[in-house]
């Protein structure tokens, strides 16, 4: 763990997010993407695929502990399938049934901590660009999607961050397997 990542003084800890982990050139491939297009001023922390935004972070250790039994799964693949716009930004789609599973498992552990946000149907995604104007996100969408041919992104774990008030600080990175 790199560090306690408290709340504010006299508060409850933070909120975890959880992210998948994976693979190392996958992960710098798509950091890649995120650093050419995302607003540099906005640019908090690296891509990635978000499971849950805001887990109680004073539940860490059971946090963890699910995790790791949820982990407890052969690594896979996640397929990038297409660009979608998100009105001021762009996005990748990703589809894969193991994800899926994953994170349903997930969410049924932590059901009664769900946010209305974690709570909505999941659709996996990797944000490349986000908060400029919508014809700037437009023009992306449609440089991203013209020749697109998917491809694929190997799933390796579970990364539990604390939310520090923009970036993130991982605390640990449970394994697939």
């Amino acid at each position: 763990m790199s560090g306690t990542g408290a709340g504010p003084p006299g508060g409850p800890p933070a909120p975890l997010v959880l992210a998948l982990g994976l693979d190392p050139g996958d992960q710098e491939h798509l950091d890649e993407l995120r650093r050419r297009h995302f607003p540099p001023e906005r640019l908090k922390v690296g891509a990635h695929v978000t499971l849950f935004h805001a887990l109680p972070g004073e539940r860490l250790p059971l946090v963890l502990a699910e995790v790791a039994d949820a982990c407890r799964r052969p690594r896979f693949d996640v397929e990038v399938s297409g660009v979608r716009s998100l009105g001021r930004g762009a996005a990748l789609v990703l589809r894969s049934a193991a994800l899926d599973a994953l994170r349903a498992d997930l969410a049924g552990r932590f059901a009664p901590w769900l946010t209305r946000q974690d709570a909505q149907r999941f659709s996996a995604h990797v944000t490349v660009q986000n908060f400029v104007p919508p014809e700037r996100a437009r023009e992306l969408v449609a440089r991203l999607s013209a020749g697109f041919s998917p491809w694929t992104v190997r799933a390796t774990g579970v990364e539990v961050h604390r939310y520090a008030g923009g970036p993130w600080e991982l605390l640990e990175t449970v394994p697939l397997g």
